[in-house]
């Protein structure tokens, strides 16, 4: 009987230690209007046009639709260069990989999902990113949805601003990352 007990009054007691751990973990507040980390950067697209080869950082891998004027179905992959300023030549903090594809008939939309890869003295680790891009707009926000490194578990808003266009071959954006979870 006093094993019994024993017995019961250790689990009792492991529950209620394991309960005080997790409702402590669960109550981290988060202060939504103040990101626990935030990055300005530049993203720079130069697109295959069949004579850039050695310049282009992506490429159409599935062509545009005829319906419509707006690419409608295009998809392109990319690996394209992350600089702290608007400067294509200055040197890269991260790498963007991933793709996007244009996804209206009516107006230029597309539809982006990525990873910027940090491999640097000041940050290493990754930042996913995916969400729609509604380039008529003058912002968008995409999802922060996830991250390694340096950026752990990150989720966030990351703010996308045309920069430059430059026919239909080079763009450049600024992307205010804002994280709100940072571990």
């Amino acid at each position: 009987m006093a094993q019994i007990v024993k017995y019961t009054i250790v689990l009792l007691l492991s529950f209620l230690i394991l309960h005080s751990l997790t409702t402590l973990a669960h109550s981290k507040k988060y202060n939504e209007k103040k990101p626990c980390k935030r990055l300005v950067v530049y993203y720079h697209d130069i697109l295959y046009n069949g004579t850039n080869l050695a310049n282009a950082t992506s490429a159409t891998a599935v062509n545009h639709t005829k319906l419509g004027n707006f690419n409608h179905g295009m998809l392109v992959v990319f690996n394209d260069p992350i600089t702290k300023d608007n400067h294509l030549l200055s040197p890269p903090v991260a790498r963007a990989q991933g793709f996007y594809f244009y996804d209206m008939k009516t107006e230029y939309n597309a539809w982006f999902s990525y990873t910027l890869i940090f491999n640097s003295t000041e940050h290493k680790g990754t930042i996913n990113i995916m969400g729609a891009d509604m380039m008529g707009e003058e912002t968008r926000d995409l999802s922060v949805v996830g991250g390694t490194g340096d950026f752990f578990m990150a989720r966030g808003i990351a703010t996308f601003r045309t920069d430059s266009v430059q026919g239909d071959f080079y763009f450049r954006l600024e992307m205010d990352i804002k994280l709100y979870e940072c571990y």
